[in-house]
């Protein structure tokens, strides 16, 4: 499974980029111009103060915007180190996290993402090349990027409120509320201010990559990697973890959110992995359980499928 992953990576399937809330997500790349069509206005509003402070002005963005363009064109890719070293060769200094905020200003503005994974001798790797976004293979902009939008969202995370929404995507509320009214019959209200996706549609990925999906309802625990949709996705998470646990979860004030076990809908804990070199090859551990119901074999059931995630 993990061999499919990275393989959509490296086709062009899917890229990892700053879509919303100034936070990495996974995409696909067809929907990533139409993401950014909606957010980067308010991304760009967002980050405007911390590029004051770094002296990145839009001269410095637009210096690094050609360099990029010209070290990538053709199918180039580059490192984040590489990417580094080409913003100091166009002069522009990369300390004080300068070079990371000089790279998501240009992702924001749909210049670039993240694709292929750097290969890593031994074990997984955290790290992916940087890729054209005019390069990958289907890129385009729906008519109507918001409605779009939401109705991705609601058919991927629904049932859902518009509150969910809103926070999911980061956009204000007015806009959140017309992005349901955009949508049309393409979902349906299932109750007061709840909403479905009205009929079937395409995968939120090809089948080729997702494979079968986890049945979080069963009695089985399923454990999820931290930031995962199924918990963090939602203005109210209290509908699938108890308030105590999810302030132990996160987001914390430094935006860290824990990978989480769940079972029968509910998340009963955390578990740990660390992908560091000298301790990747360590098998992932639960980290607090707070259901002493659930035995603690299907504890251990769910995290071997990981390891075996982990192991390609």
């Amino acid at each position: 499974m993990l061999r499919a992953v990275d393989a959509a990576f490296e086709n062009g399937t899917l890229v990892r980029s700053w879509t919303q809330r100034g936070t990495l997500h996974i995409v696909r790349s067809v929907d990533l111009a139409g993401m950014l069509a909606v957010t980067a206005h308010r991304q760009q509003r967002a980050a405007a103060g911390i590029l004051r402070g770094l002296a990145i002005d839009e001269a410095v963005l637009a210096s690094a915007e050609r360099a990029a363009r010209h070290a990538l064109r053709g199918g180039n890719r580059l490192t984040r180190d590489e990417f580094a070293d080409l913003l100091r060769g166009a002069g522009l200094e990369t300390e004080r996290s300068r070079g990371n905020h000089i790279l998501s200003a240009l992702a924001v503005r749909g210049v670039l993402a993240f694709g292929p994974v750097v290969p890593r001798e031994g074990g997984p790797s955290r790290d992916q090349f940087l890729v054209a976004v005019d390069d990958l293979p289907s890129v385009r902009v729906p008519d109507d990027p918001l409605a779009e939008m939401f109705t991705g969202y609601i058919r991927s995370h629904g049932p859902a409120r518009v509150e969910d929404f809103r926070w999911w995507a980061g956009l204000p509320i007015g806009m959140s509320r017309r992005a349901v009214e955009a949508a049309g019959d393409r979902v349906v209200e299932i109750e007061a201010g709840l909403f479905a996706a009205a009929a079937a549609a395409e995968p939120a990925v090809p089948a080729s990559v997702s494979g079968p999906s986890p049945d979080l309802g069963s009695g089985d625990v399923v454990a999820l990697p931290a930031f995962d949709e199924y918990y963090l996705s939602y203005a109210d998470r209290t509908t699938v973890c108890a308030p105590d646990l999810a302030a132990r979860i996160g987001p914390t004030l430094n935006g860290q959110v824990a990978p989480i076990l769940v079972s029968g809908g509910r998340v009963i804990g955390t578990w740990r992995h660390s992908v560091a070199a000298g301790r990747h090859h360590l098998p992932p551990g639960p980290m607090l359980v707070a259901d002493p119901a659930v035995a603690a074999s299907a504890i251990e059931a769910s995290l071997a499928r990981v390891s075996r995630f982990l192991a390609g």
